[in-house]
């Protein structure tokens, strides 16, 4: 069964830093595209990347939130860096594969909390 796990959320106080991590388990397949969502009013993104490389990034995260990948692990990571009370949230992962035959399949994680102090 694939599933999509998070962890490194947590409570952090203003100006410091957080490093979300994802990994795809209980498949072969590798991803197409991972990327993080933040809840907010409704899900949007943070930051996304693609197996090759590619990176998009909201504008509130540019220059302080960075997007990485292990291609071989299928895990990717949300480094998080100056921290703002605002950029409290659940974050979830959401992964794009392709099956044998060529479908897309399409996974979310459960979310990580992250708290921001002022």
């Amino acid at each position: 069964q694939v599933q999509v796990v998070e962890s490194g959320g947590g409570l952090v106080q203003a100006g410091g830093s957080l490093r979300l991590s994802c990994a795809i388990t209980g498949t072969d397949l590798s991803f197409n595209a991972m990327g993080w969502y933040r809840q907010a009013s409704e899900r949007e993104m943070v930051a996304h990347i693609t197996s090759t490389g590619n990176t998009d990034y909201a504008d509130s995260g540019k220059g302080r939130f960075t997007i990485s990948k292990d291609n071989g692990k299928n895990t990717v990571y949300l480094q998080m860096n100056s921290l703002k009370p605002e950029d409290t949230d659940v974050y979830y992962c959401a992964a794009d594969l392709t099956d044998e035959m060529g479908a897309p399949l399409h996974y979310w994680g459960q979310g990580t909390q992250v708290t921001v102090s002022s």
